[in-house]
């Protein structure tokens, strides 16, 4: 398949395995096209059992090494033990971290979570969105974080959410295991992406984590447990809302500078 040139990603999300369920589809589209992507992992250590998992996952996905900023996971102390959690980490310094990042590798777009913090509203995923919103306009601004490189401004961020109408089977299927469900109204969703060419490569990083394919709650687990048909209907979309620094008209198709 001919692709045109897409933008260059990088990537942000809370936890290892956040990359390959929220944008896996557009990181494995991009990589495909020529761009480079890469994705910035904010908790868990580059020790912990679950930093091989997030190598392979991006290896499978074309995204680069694992960039691991190692704070530790706001519901579980074996991510990062001796550090603090990310929640409770000064804003200041982790947006600094962040934005050293984004100067280093000078992406086109950033993607993220979204305000609710996904389906879940896990804490991680709140806070991170919120570093990334700050880290994203303090790139661009030579004043802020003077340390962390040249300045440099991407054109857009693009949180990873879930339209109302596009929950469909993953309400029943999280319920199930005792979780709630967060979902924004559809008007907010400014992108969708129909990712069913790369589906089996989203599927394969999301079974590159291991660990968490084997438990019950976790999503990859609640995935693998799902008939074909049914996990390719739920992981062929993925829906974004752009954010610069509010919500913004560009393709509703892709993502776009």
């Amino acid at each position: 398949m001919e692709i045109a040139m897409l933008p260059s990603l990088l990537a942000v999300f809370a936890h290892p395995d956040d990359e390959s369920l929220l944008a896996g589809g557009v990181l494995a589209q991009h990589h495909a096209a020529g761009a480079r992507t890469a994705v910035v992992t904010a908790t868990w250590a580059s020790e912990s059992r679950r930093a091989p998992e997030l190598a392979a996952a991006l290896a499978v996905l074309g995204a680069g090494s694992p960039r691991l900023l190692g704070y530790n996971d706001a519901r579980n102390p074996e991510a990062a033990p001796g550090r603090p959690r990310l929640v409770d980490a000064p804003l200041d310094e982790v947006v600094g971290r962040l934005v050293a990042h984004i100067r280093d590798f000078r992406p086109d777009i950033v993607v993220g979570h979204d305000a609710l913090g996904q389906l879940t509203g896990h804490p991680d995923h709140v806070r991170t969105h919120q570093i990334t919103l700050l880290a994203v306009e303090a790139a661009g601004l030579a004043h802020l974080h003077p340390d962390a490189g040249p300045p440099w401004q991407p054109a857009a961020f693009y949180a990873a959410t879930h339209p109302e109408s596009g929950v469909g089977l993953l309400r029943p299927l999280l319920e199930g295991v005792g979780k709630s469900i967060l979902a924004v109204p559809d008007s907010y969703v400014t992108t969708s992406v129909d990712v069913t060419p790369w589906a089996d490569t989203k599927w394969a990083a999301i079974l590159a984590h291991r660990g968490e394919v084997a438990r019950e709650r976790p999503l990859p687990g609640v995935l693998a447990r799902l008939p074909e048909a049914d996990r390719t209907r739920i992981i062929q979309t993925e829906h974004f809302t752009r954010l610069t620094p509010g919500p913004t008209k560009g393709d509703p198709g892709q993502l776009t500078t």
